[in-house]
């Protein structure tokens, strides 16, 4: 974008850059509009996403010894973002070595220095990411697995008022209703689950565990918003692209960590490898393919999907937790799952869907299956754009997903 101009894709002109608002109906147009191409990626997010996400605290539980951490959970990410960049580096070289002649190349100086000048806003959600990494551990202090996998669902219904006020998204009356009944799932599983008398940092436990979820729920919910709107918003960039700034960001902040670490406790804490065991290298590895996955979450699906289906691992946590460390599933527990189930059902049915997205459902049904399929996010939002009087055919459009 120049000027607050972009430019096509397909026939190259000139188009005003379209609003937050117009891109946010387009979008709900383009979501009734999914091929079978993107539908077999969201399944494989979500079951992808619901195994690595139903493992973490688990892992996390594991690595505790006494109670408390042998290692540095900053060292902890930190590992975990620098195995993320040797991922994004990888596939970059892939990438590369597979495009095809006349392409601009990827890994040109030119290339890299354009796409790390529109990709400088990664760095807002770099940096969130990185205070919650470390609040995940601090959590697992004070909470089972389980009710902390149950009290990062509260992150949905935050979301869903971010991306109202910051995307211009727009939900269906039945749709907010549906995340209250989320948001009361969540609380019948919260009832009486902590225990009398503990403390928290000196702290009574209601106190502690009422500023702990603010700040978890708070930060990682603005982290993923941001995060949607940087990526979608350069999408013609490779994600790998993309990805190697959010995580060499990520391992930037988490460095900078480690040497505050460093003042506070001395030398000794910047042994990045201390304390360590199995547990936490299996641990580097899930947070790495957790975070990889999420950005093909907001990419090319959206934030609500990606923590609906972060919900669905809490029974898996919940059950897991009970066979491996003999954590009681409470019929509250149960209770509160079925809840969120009802809840999610109730969200994601076409009945729930705002008028513009109906619409689009009747009139998806009289365009091809073949050309429905090729889609593009940058072509859809400058058709989004309510002063534009430029329009490209369905089948000039480009596809979605990468080939």
């Amino acid at each position: 974008m120049k000027n607050g101009m972009i430019e096509c894709s397909v026939c190259h002109s000139k188009l005003v850059s379209p609003t937050t608002k117009s891109i946010a109906k387009a979008y709900d147009i383009h979501k009734s509009r999914i091929s079978s191409k993107q539908r077999a990626l969201n399944v494989f997010l979500v079951v992808g996403d619901c195994i690595l996400v139903g493992f973490q605290p688990i892992l996390v539980y594991m690595c505790k010894v006494d109670g408390k951490f042998n290692f540095s959970p900053i060292s902890v990410n930190f590992l975990t973002e620098i195995a993320k960049v040797f991922f994004a580096i990888v596939m970059l070289l892939i990438q590369a070595r597979n495009q095809k002649v006349g392409e601009k190349p990827l890994l040109s100086i030119s290339t890299f220095v354009k796409a790390a000048r529109n990709n400088v806003l990664l760095a807002i959600p770099a940096f969130l990411y990185a205070i919650n990494n470390y609040l995940k551990f601090v959590m697992q202090l004070y909470f089972n697995p389980s009710t902390v996998k149950m009290l990062s669902n509260l992150k949905v219904l935050v979301i869903a008022v971010l991306l109202k006020v910051i995307m211009k998204r727009r939900f269906s009356v039945i749709q907010w209703e549906a995340l209250g009944l989320l948001l009361i799932g969540i609380s019948v599983n919260q009832l009486r689950s902590l225990p009398e008398g503990t403390t928290a940092f000196g702290l009574p436990v209601t106190m502690g565990a009422y500023i702990y979820t603010s700040i978890f729920v708070t930060i990682p919910s603005l982290a993923s918003v941001y995060n949607e709107y940087a990526l979608k918003s350069q999408y013609d960039t490779s994600i790998y692209l993309q990805n190697l700034f959010l995580y060499g960001y990520g391992a930037i902040f988490n460095f900078l960590g480690i040497i505050g670490t460093v003042v506070i406790k001395g030398p000794s804490s910047f042994d990045i490898l201390q304390g360590h065991s199995k547990a936490t290298m299996l641990l580097i590895a899930n947070n790495a393919a957790q975070g990889i996955l999420s950005s093909f979450f907001f990419k090319y699906a959206d934030t609500i999907l990606k923590k609906y289906s972060s919900t669905v691992a809490t029974i898996f946590t919940g059950i897991a937790s009970a066979v491996m460390f003999g954590h009681t599933l409470t019929m509250n527990f149960v209770l509160g799952i079925s809840i969120v189930f009802i809840s999610m059902h109730q969200f994601f049915s076409p009945l729930s869907k705002v008028k513009g997205e109906q619409n689009g459902l009747l009139e998806m049904h009289e365009v091809p299956d073949k050309q429905r399929s090729k889609e593009s996010f940058i072509n859809m939002a400058a058709g989004a754009n309510e002063e534009a009087s430029h329009r490209v055919g369905l089948d000039e459009r480009q596809p979605l997903l990468p080939k």
